[in-house]
């Protein structure tokens, strides 16, 4: 059953969250209720009981640790912070000064004119990398290898990485197994190929 299938209202978490009233009686006697209905003096006076007789014991509560339904502690949970986020326990907005408010926004809009301009910087400057890394590579691609070697020969060898991680090695990333969960040493600063 998900939770947006049920129907919950607040006033039912509260019914559930507080222990059950429980009632004195909820058969009312014949007389007594024409009494409650009745607007007669007449009725009224004949249903009410005589003065000076004896008090009635009301029943009194069990001590103990019956208190009915068990409080569930989710539901308990989902009160406090319904509670917490009433509208009488959120404080007002803060009003800032016509100033005030000026100086905010220029400091804000200098701040992303700063992060703007650092990250223009930072991708020219990986677009220059990337475009010399290009170059080059381009450059290989179009060279006639040493001696009897094609055109083609040096590019292809450069991007082969042969012996780049050892004899016959591999990239540590590749030689990890996979894991679903990360190593207790995240990283071998003494691995050697």
């Amino acid at each position: 059953m998900s939770f947006l299938s049920v129907n919950i209202t607040l006033r039912g978490l509260t019914s559930r969250l507080l222990p059950p009233s429980s009632p004195t009686s909820t058969r009312l006697i014949p007389a007594m209720s024409a009494a409650f209905f009745s607007t007669t003096p007449a009725m009224a006076a004949a249903a009410a009981p005589a003065k000076g007789g004896a008090p009635k014991a009301t029943p009194k509560k069990k001590k103990g640790k019956g208190k009915g339904e068990a409080r569930d502690p989710k539901i308990v949970n989902m009160l406090q912070h319904f509670a917490a986020l009433s509208p009488r326990r959120i404080p007002a907005p803060l009003r800032m000064g016509r100033n005030r408010h000026l100086r905010h926004w220029t400091i804000h809009r200098a701040w992303l004119m700063f992060r703007r301009k650092q990250r223009e910087q930072r991708e020219g400057t990986l677009m220059r990398q990337y475009q010399s890394m290009h170059a080059a590579c381009e450059e290989l691609r179009q060279t006639e290898g040493p001696g009897t070697r094609d055109q083609g020969y040096l590019y292809r060898v450069a991007m082969e990485k042969k012996g780049v991680y050892g004899h016959n090695g591999v990239p540590i990333e590749y030689a990890r197994p996979q894991t679903e969960t990360p190593a207790r040493m995240a990283w071998n600063h003494e691995w050697k190929p």
